[in-house]
């Protein structure tokens, strides 16, 4: 086990990370924030946790083999899906269950490697983004638990200061997979 990230509370609340792993349309897309319990960042995120909307709900993510046996991850880890889900589709289901179970492995990771501590001083927040036409929930789960620890790593250490230099000097030539034009 790696030696533990040294970080103070109060440095984490806010702090923002993202990841992405896996291959269309088995792969995951997390965005994370940290927040420190019983600050202003922590009343926002669980605004939104006490505000559903049809087809986006958030959740605090429990793991276990029957619903009798859920328990929460510690950190607290509340996931929001960021693509609509329609209920009682094989998307919904896959969401809720795979990628569910993917991010609470990820932030565990982070915590068995020294990135979080497994209290609930610290809320994790994952809004994840699972393709309309997921259809491998092993692909699915994988691809969501290493993008969850690399969206956690990024917001515990801190993005690397090269590359987003580099970002800033290819600004004007950047694409996105979503943006044909030119």
């Amino acid at each position: 086990m790696a030696e533990p990230v040294a970080h103070h509370l109060s440095a984490l609340d806010g702090a923002i990370g993202e990841g992405w792993s896996g291959v269309d349309p088995n792969g995951a897309h997390v965005n994370v924030i940290l927040a420190r319990r019983g600050s202003p960042t922590a009343a926002s995120l669980m605004t939104a946790f006490t505000s559903p909307k049809p087809g986006h709900s958030p959740i605090l993510v429990c793991v276990g083999e029957t619903k009798d046996d859920y328990e929460p991850i510690w950190p607290p880890t509340v996931m929001m899906n960021k693509a609509t889900t329609t209920p009682g589709s094989r998307h919904e289901a896959i969401t809720f269950g795979a990628a569910q179970l993917g991010i609470g492995q990820g932030v565990l990771d982070a915590v068995a490697e020294g990135l979080l501590e497994a209290t609930g001083d610290t809320i994790v927040f994952v809004a994840i983004w699972v393709h309309e036409g997921v259809e491998d929930e092993t692909a699915m789960r994988k691809a969501t638990r290493a993008a969850t620890h690399k969206g956690v790593a990024t917001a515990v250490r801190g993005r690397d200061t090269v590359a987003a230099r580099a970002l800033v000097e290819r600004r004007d030539s950047l694409r996105s997979p979503f943006y044909g034009g030119e």
